[in-house]
């Protein structure tokens, strides 16, 4: 059924019903009356009109407008038995009613709305209770996306958890996809590339957050509150929004501090001293290990078994079974 006949049908039930229920104590003539329902239900209908072209609205919106409303109605009519205590006339008293209730219901809706973001009690999807809250979520900046190192993190099952992509990062990568900048494009792009592959991994819930905090401009002031809200971590390679998330008390995890702590302990080119225990495969090697239990290889190092040994890093091999580093002593013999 199209919309509009729903909206016609709407007025003109409107209409009927306010020729039966309206001003009737006041002695409001039929056609009066019925003018009185259909104006009633067609500033109805140009409301939800209204909604509809502003946008979709919101369920955590939603709902708060509700609570204000209930709330209203209740104020009114606590307010309103108050001012019934009063000696007035009955019209009085209903004039009184009428404008408290409007009054109230007005400011509850708008104080419901202005405070939606800390409205945590009456969203079921964002927390009632401890036992709701099975896994944990982690919402995913851009800047983590278009990184990639995500996937890969994800990959070897180190990352565990929802993550929770908001609309207005998903709206921002698209933003730079779209850019005229050739440099831009590419990152956007690649970023999209890497939210797909993340999406069809499987060893991860992806989930896109529809909320949307329209009070705040910048997205990463929007990140940092909507991870206030849902009381989860943020996941970023952005240094400053690392800094100004942690300022305001929100768990961060900054892949780039997480490749530093994986680092290799030691890298190409640096000098370290080892204490060959045992020959190696090759017949020129000996094995040394680190205090970590790394292995080192250390080359031309046979004859120097039980000494230390200070040499330079040449390689570095990481592999799934652990990381071996090569050694070149200083004072090794050539091999021939």
């Amino acid at each position: 059924m199209d919309l509009r006949f729903v909206r016609v049908g709407f007025i003109i039930i409107s209409a009927l019903l306010g020729s039966q229920v309206v001003g009737m104590g006041l002695g409001w003539p039929l056609g009066m009356r019925a003018l009185v329902g259909a104006a009633s239900g067609g500033m109805l209908v140009l409301l939800e009109a209204a909604i509809h072209r502003i946008g979709r609205v919101s369920v955590r919106g939603f709902s708060a407008a509700v609570f204000g409303l209930l709330f209203g109605l209740i104020m009114a009519k606590l307010v309103s038995d108050a001012v019934t205590l009063i000696p007035l006339d009955v019209g009085t008293v209903a004039i009184v009613r009428v404008t408290l209730t409007w009054a109230f219901c007005y400011l509850g809706m708008a104080m419901a709305l202005r405070g939606r973001d800390e409205f945590s009690v009456i969203i079921p999807y964002v927390r009632l209770s401890r036992h709701d809250r099975t896994e944990e979520s982690s919402l995913v900046d851009t800047s983590a996306i278009i990184d990639g190192r995500l996937v890969d993190l994800c990959k070897t099952r180190f990352l565990e958890g929802r993550l929770v992509i908001p609309r207005f990062v998903l709206k921002e990568l698209q933003a730079v996809a779209d850019s005229s900048d050739s440099i831009k494009r590419n990152r956007g792009r690649r970023g999209l590339e890497m939210l797909n592959q993340l999406r069809q991994l499987g060893t991860v819930d992806v989930r896109i957050h529809e909320e949307d905090l329209p009070g705040i401009a910048e997205t990463d002031a929007k990140l940092v509150k909507l991870a206030q809200v849902l009381g989860t971590r943020v996941i970023t390679t952005d240094y400053n929004l690392n800094k100004v998330a942690e300022l305001q008390n929100v768990s961060v995890l900054n892949v780039n501090e997480l490749a530093q702590a994986l680092r290799p302990v030691v890298l190409p080119g640096e000098a370290i001293e080892v204490k060959p225990i045992k020959e190696g495969k090759e017949h020129h090697q000996a094995v040394a290990y680190l205090d970590d239990g790394t292995m080192v290889v250390v080359e031309n190092g046979r004859a120097l078994i039980g000494q230390s040994v200070r040499g330079l890093v040449t390689s570095v091999l990481q592999t799934a079974a652990g990381r071996m580093v090569f050694v070149r002593p200083d004072n090794a013999p050539v091999k021939r």
